[in-house]
């Protein structure tokens, strides 16, 4: 029970990795709050939906006063909520690249906002940011995605500084997964997949278990002495 009595907040939390955080964050005693656009496809105890599009930087203040009037503090912040849509640079749309930084920057910003001080003031807590290994080593086609995803760690490096400058133990870091095996990846071929499992050091993909397990590492007292680090959970995978 890692996250007993705690309260946590895990964006994108509907379905696939956040789910799979979601799940694990309730079974290690937290009080859960899922936020996402699309319908929960799971239903779990202690595990409760909130609809938020985290671009909307009004609804945001809105779900964190609700938040806070329900629970009255937030111990955990899970940045999980995020987007694609690649494209070769030369056909990329404004659009396009747009619509990836409003949901990958901008909507980690909208809630950590209000978060971080809020921890500050009750005397800790921990935000973890959901990077990608393409935020890392960058990636073909994805200019849009990795320069979000870079971002993230340089919000989750200046905020580690910024949450903790007058001793209270904010802790912030970042998390970058590999290829794991979601449900957007179940549609990709098969000839693919196994090529990026054999871009790894252990010769497969991940599971979003390993990435709630690595997550849950982050919010827990476990790791009470990291702060402003990048967490690859990535197979030892190289682009």
């Amino acid at each position: 029970m890692r996250l007993k009595n705690k309260v946590a907040i895990v964006t994108g939390g509907s379905r696939g990795l956040g789910q799979a955080m979601a799940e694990l964050f309730a079974a290690e005693g937290a009080k859960v709050i899922a936020v996402d656009m699309g319908d929960m496809v799971y239903e779990c105890a202690n595990v409760e939906y909130y609809k938020l599009n985290v671009t909307d930087r009004d609804a945001c203040k809105s779900f964190y006063d609700w938040a806070i009037a329900k629970y009255g503090q937030i111990d955990v912040l899970v940045n999980n909520a995020g987007v694609t849509r690649d494209s070769m640079t030369r056909k990329m749309t404004d659009e396009m690249f747009d619509f990836v930084l409003d949901v990958n920057l901008k909507g980690v910003f909208n809630l950590t906002r209000y978060i971080g001080p809020q921890m500050e003031e009750i005397g800790g807590g921990s935000i973890i940011n959901i990077s990608s290994v393409v935020g890392v080593f960058g990636n073909i086609g994805q200019a849009n995605y990795a320069a979000t995803k870079s971002g993230v760690i340089g919000m989750t490096k200046s905020w580690a500084k910024e949450f903790a400058r007058k001793g209270v133990p904010v802790r912030v870091n970042a998390l970058a997964p590999g290829y794991t095996m979601t449900d957007m990846m179940k549609t990709v071929p098969e000839d693919l997949l196994k090529q990026f499992a054999g871009q790894t050091m252990l010769k497969r993909l991940g599971e979003p278990e390993d990435i709630a397990k690595a997550t849950l590492f982050l919010a827990s007292d476990d790791s009470s002495y990291v702060t402003g680090h990048v967490l690859e959970v990535t197979g030892g995978m190289r682009l």
